[in-house]
């Protein structure tokens, strides 16, 4: 379980940090729920989890941090 949540953060930070790359706050919570989702449903078929779940909650972290972040 302290894996899965330590995974969770620097995965969120990763993404964030990413994320943060567009132009506008649109564009970066575009970008950034793309980027979410993909590592979200990756890490979870990794960890056992399930893809779609982890796609939903790593979209939803991805799209929040870059809409969020300055430019």
């Amino acid at each position: 379980m302290k894996n899965r949540i330590a995974l969770a953060v620097m995965l969120g930070w990763i993404i964030g940090a990413l994320a943060g790359c567009g132009s506008s706050p649109g564009t970066r919570a575009l970008t950034g729920g793309a980027l979410g989702a993909g590592a979200g449903a990756g890490v979870a078929a990794i960890t056992g989890g399930r893809p779609a779940t982890g796609a939903l909650i790593g979209g939803g972290v991805g799209a929040i941090g870059g809409a969020v972040t300055a430019r």
